[in-house]
């Protein structure tokens, strides 16, 4: 019994404790029992308490109400069908010319310049010439660019019967030129075919067969016209409207092409319309 009165007057001091919260601060606890007696339980009360506030996490949860970052509208894409096609290998007049074996150079007129054939140009093989100055429509740097399609226009000028037999030689230069989808080279090759389809007899004939080579294109940019209203368009005088001269171009193949011009530009241009009166 004398213990047990002796155990009651003694004070019970227990355990001095410390517990860090999510601040990062310690906080200390005196309890009554033992450090063992202090449960994991009784530990995140204690955080609780201290902390005066729950979390709650998201978990294993499949949806949630918080609104998603805001993303960027994408943009229309754009095809690219019309986008200029850009060659980096030089032409083969180019080549030529810088080799010195063209027989012209620039010649000045007062203020004019004009072509000037070292020889008789009617003397020259169209075989080897022709192909190489119908390459060069594709050049935009001076003097390259006068020269091939000045000269172009003598040859199909004095050619005569000796341009039907180089047809087929010309079909990969007239291509790629049409191919590069820049209006200026695309307008001036179709105003070299316009002169060669008149140049001579059977020549328009002649080309029927590589209509499918030539004419996509054509469908591509034949409705390539501005809308400018009640406004005067100068472009349509110096021939450089792409539609209009497309139009034209497409009326001559159908003239000069004999009986079956009109059905193969009709298989390659289904909105083409026949401008030729039938009798």
């Amino acid at each position: 019994r004398s213990d047990q009165a002796q155990n009651r007057s003694i004070p019970n001091v227990g355990c001095l404790c410390a517990v860090r919260n999510s601040s990062g601060f310690t906080t200390n606890f005196n309890f009554p029992w033992g450090e063992h007696k202090m449960t994991t339980l009784l530990k995140k009360k204690i955080k609780v308490k201290e902390d005066n506030k729950v979390v709650i996490g998201k978990g294993g949860a499949c949806s949630s109400l918080a609104k998603p970052k805001p993303k960027p509208k994408p943009k229309r894409p754009v095809a690219g069908a019309k986008k200029e096609r850009k060659t980096v290998k030089p032409t083969e007049f180019r080549r030529f010319y810088d080799r010195g074996d063209l027989p012209l150079q620039v010649a000045f007129e007062g203020a004019s310049r004009k072509v000037q054939w070292k020889v008789n140009v009617s003397q020259l093989d169209y075989h080897h010439y022709l192909p190489i100055f119908f390459d060069g429509i594709r050049e935009q740097k001076e003097p390259y660019r006068f020269l091939a399609r000045q000269g172009t226009r003598d040859l199909l000028h004095k050619g005569e019967e000796k341009i039907l037999a180089v047809i087929p030689q010309l079909i990969i230069p007239i291509k790629t030129a049409l191919n590069t989808r820049n209006p200026e080279i695309v307008c001036e090759m179709i105003r070299i075919l316009m002169k060669l389809v008149t140049s001579g007899e059977l020549i328009g004939e002649a080309l029927v067969p590589y209509y499918r080579q030539i004419l996509p294109v054509f469908n591509l940019m034949k409705d390539s016209n501005k809308n400018i209203g009640d406004k005067i368009d100068y472009a349509q005088q110096k021939q450089s409207t792409l539609g209009d001269l497309i139009e034209d171009c497409l009326e001559l193949f159908e003239l000069h092409g004999g009986e079956d011009a009109f059905i193969n530009i009709k298989y390659m241009i289904p909105t083409y319309e026949s401008k030729v009166i039938q009798s």
